[in-house]
């Protein structure tokens, strides 16, 4: 029996529509309370043999009053009934709960009343029926409503099998049962996998979450091949949506490490090859298996760059990449390096010739060295890199360095004064590359000078401006001073007509003045309007501050040391690699807050490279003998300077005329990438000598520009039929220019629509070829058509190529394809 504070509601809201309502009490529950009820100004009439006088007062007596109509006991058949005409007129309320509910619902199908009486504690909450309310449509049927239901239990505003599937398994993924619990206890199990097995394919004598998450990625590792095709289309399709969106990504790569142990996967792709694994992201060992084998490929020599390059870009949209994404690095430099030296010849045609290719080409392996040994340390997982390290190690150390080093040294020995024709010296900095831009009117320069930048290093800083929008940089080169060290290449920087050496040799004198430290520099820079400040204080000032300060002077010099301090301490200098990875988002910052505080003509350069192999040197790599002369002054392990120094052929000697100074001290320097051993003192990082990776020195300029230049690249559809004959479809797609800085990387996705209703999987593409051959840039989308899409057989499909909408969750039309689908039976064996 239900209660009248239950019923009140229902009979309220009757009354909003209506004038009378009838109300059969056939089992006579309610006649001893009915007095009780309160209706407000309704009037309650008791049908007690006078129905023609409840009929003449509602119609004539009383017509625009309210009233309450209750009969208890039976009701007269057909034309007993007196009241027959206004019942059927108004409408008949019940007490029974069933009906109650149906009505409140809004829902007349048939078999709602077996849900509601089948769930009856799902309805006994007004909060969930509320809730339940919202979600339905009056045409639902009993399935839709159980699994609008089964939404309101999962909290979820979404009903389809894949969103409540969804939820499900992000619970699972948290070794949670809850939400599942609920299920079972409100009965709406069986029908959840009564819908799993009608939907999906799934079976189980005993169903349950655990159980289908092991079916569904043995169904994935098998390819969803099914004796029935077209069987296992649905989960198929699902699945990827399940993997790939954002919501439950983190989960099923959560229970895909559970299913992989128990299915014993890893064991299973214990002897597959490269070309077997590349397109599988399944797994997570599949990723492990993939590394393994490419590292052993690049070691190998079985596998050339190219197919390496190509290998490791197309597991950038593998779900699991983000843990490897360093390795991945790290493979890919090795390999380009490991290339490279395999095929470069050491032959420099002179002095200049050296120069020039370094510059252009040879400094690429220093870069990919760099590049490898910082990825392999940040790396989470190192293990696959050990063999590959030693050797990169042995082809750097002796391939490039010593074979390098041994060509260049035959030129520096040949050349009487340290000059070149190909690059201009260093010294002539301030008048080549700052004078003329202040010499035009008001114009101001920004000069950020990072103590051992070397030249790769500013050539990934170079490549790095120009990824910032509306940001342009370019970079050349100048032949370092020597010896090649701070000191004597801080000064090189600053204006000056001379340089020398204090008798002691340092500091560094400029037109006769002490060059080391700020004020000193502060001197210098006075007589052209400068100011120099240290990086630090930049990078710590307001907007506002650092405004006035740039407007206040012609020229600014910014000093950063980030790399040579941490290279230059035996303590640290294997760090020095992640030092470079520092002072590149350092210099990117500083140059942002400079254009920011209005600088528009930005220069960066540094005083001096460096050389740096990361294994211990051998002793090879030592001179055996010792400099000598009159007066020793400075023996540092790259350079020596003094007076009366004797001759020896393991160095290279140079009076302080032939390299540009106006000093009495004669320099030395070992020969090729020798060094001193000095006690205390670090070996792997050095500089001060002669070698191209210390005297190429870069200039990057920076310039921002008014108008934003960074677009994403453009991608077609190219269309080779108008029909959908199968139950699945290859579209083949074109990106029409290689990415570059300027040009970035696109990600779409792809679909086919009727109207917004999607009826095929939605797989992510990426578009990041840098290649110029067209041949490279064709990708293709394999779309698989739902069993849904049966129902839309001869209608004009559209293929649509989607792009997320930045910062939000929604995303737009970025091109279209219209196709006929016109499927046959025969298609559904087409899979």
């Amino acid at each position: 029996m239900t209660s009248l504070v239950a019923i009140l509601p229902h009979l309220k809201k009757r009354f909003e529509t209506q004038r009378l309502v009838f109300w059969h009490d056939t089992e006579c529950e309610y006649t001893a309370e009915l007095d009780a009820l309160d209706l407000g100004e309704v009037t309650t009439l008791h049908v007690q043999n006078n129905e023609y006088a409840i009929k003449h007062r509602v119609l004539h007596t009383d017509p625009t009053s309210k009233f309450l109509i209750y009969r208890a006991g039976e009701v007269p058949v057909g034309v007993g009934n007196w009241l027959l005409d206004l019942e059927l007129a108004f409408g008949v309320f019940t007490a029974d709960r069933t009906a109650l509910v149906r009505e409140d619902l809004g829902l007349e199908v048939p078999q709602i009343d077996e849900v509601i009486r089948d769930h009856e504690k799902f309805f006994r909450a007004t909060k969930r029926i509320q809730a339940l309310k919202a979600l339905l449509s009056t045409d639902d049927n009993a399935d839709r409503l159980r699994a609008k239901m089964c939404a309101v239990l999962l909290g979820q505003q979404e009903h389809s099998m894949l969103e409540l599937t969804r939820t499900l398994l992000i619970e699972n993924a948290r070794h949670d049962m809850t939400k599942y619990a609920t299920l079972v206890d409100y009965g709406l199990d069986g029908f959840h996998w009564d819908g799993a097995a009608r939907i999906y394919g799934y079976t189980s004598g005993q169903p349950s979450v655990d159980d289908f998450v092991l079916w569904m990625f043995r169904q994935a590792a098998n390819g969803f091949a099914s004796e029935v095709p077209g069987d296992l289309r649905n989960i198929q399709l699902d699945f990827a949506s399940l993997r790939n969106d954002r919501r439950s990504t983190t989960a099923l790569a959560t229970l895909a490490r559970r299913a992989s142990e128990g299915l014993g996967y890893a064991d299973s792709i214990e002897n597959a090859q490269l070309d077997d694994l590349v397109d599988n992201d399944l797994f997570e060992d599949v990723e492990r298996k993939i590394i393994s084998l490419l590292a052993q490929a690049i070691d190998e020599r079985t596998l050339n760059a190219r197919d390496v390059s190509e290998t490791i870009r197309a597991r950038q949209s593998s779900i699991w990449v983000d843990r490897y994404r360093e390795l991945y690095t790290a493979l890919g430099a090795a390999s380009d390096l490991l290339s490279e030296l395999s095929t470069v010849q050491f032959t420099i045609a002179s002095f200049d010739d050296g120069l020039d290719r370094y510059r252009k080409q040879w400094f690429r392996i220093d870069q990919l060295y760099r590049q490898f040994h910082f990825a392999a340390r940040v790396t989470e997982y190192a293990g696959p890199l050990e063999a590959l390290r030693v050797q990169v190690e042995k082809q750097y150390a002796n391939r490039y360095l010593y074979e390098l080093g041994n060509s260049w040294q035959q030129h520096v020995d040949t050349v009487q004064d340290w000059r070149s024709a190909t690059l201009r010296p260093q010294a002539k900095f301030f008048t080549d590359h700052v004078e003329p831009i202040i010499r035009k009117g008001n114009r101001k320069a920004v000069v950020i000078v990072s103590d051992a930048l070397r030249y790769e290093i500013a050539d990934e800083l170079r490549s790095l401006i120009r990824q910032e929008d509306r940001f342009d940089a370019e970079i050349d080169a100048m032949l370092g001073v020597l010896p090649s060290y701070t000191q004597l290449g801080m000064a090189a920087l600053l204006p000056h007509k001379t340089i020398a050496h204090s008798p002691n040799g340092d500091p560094v004198l400029v037109d006769g003045h002490r060059s080391d430290g700020t004020a000193n520099r502060n001197k210098a820079l006075s007589s052209v309007g400068g100011f120099a400040i240290q990086a630090e204080e930049v990078r710590s000032m307001p907007r506002g501050e650092l405004r006035e300060l740039y407007g206040a002077h012609q020229v600014l010099y910014v000093y950063h040391d980030r790399i040579d301090a941490i290279g230059d301490k035996a303590s640290t200098e294997r760090q020095v690699f992640e030092a470079a990875n520092d002072a590149l988002r350092d210099l990117v910052d500083l140059i942002k807050r400079l254009t920011n505080a209005n600088a528009t003509n930005i220069l960066v350069t540094a005083d001096h490279g460096f050389l740096y192999q990361d294994t211990a040197l051998a002793d090879a790599s030592y001179l055996s003998t010792k400099p000598q002369g009159n007066d020793l002054v400075v023996v540092n392990r790259r350079y020596v300077l003094g007076r009366g120094l004797k001759d020896d052929p393991a160095f290279r000697t140079f009076e302080p005329e032939q390299v540009g100074l106006s000093s009495d001290l004669e320099l030395q320097i070992p020969k090729s990438i020798h060094r001193l051993k000095l006690s205390g003192a670090g070996s792997r990082f050095v500089h001060g000598g002669a070698t191209l990776q210390e005297v190429v020195v870069p200039v990057v300029t920076v310039n921002k520009k008014r108008k934003s230049d960074i677009r994403p690249v453009n991608v077609e559809v190219l269309p080779e039929t108008n029909k959908i004959t199968t139950g699945q479809l290859v579209v083949k797609l074109f990106q029409s220019e290689p990415v570059s800085e300027k040009v970035q990387p696109r990600t779409l996705r792809a679909g086919i629509y009727v109207g917004e209703t999607l009826i095929s999987n939605q797989p992510e593409l990426i578009f990041d070829q840098p290649s110029d051959d067209k041949r490279d840039r064709y990708q293709s989308a394999r779309m698989l058509l739902s069993q849904d899409a049966n129902e839309y057989n001869n209608r004009t499909v559209e293929f649509r190529l989607e792009e997320q909408i930045p910062y939000t969750t929604q995303w737009h039309v970025y091109q279209s394809a219209q196709y006929l689908l016109k499927r046959s039976f025969t298609s559904d064996f087409d899979f």
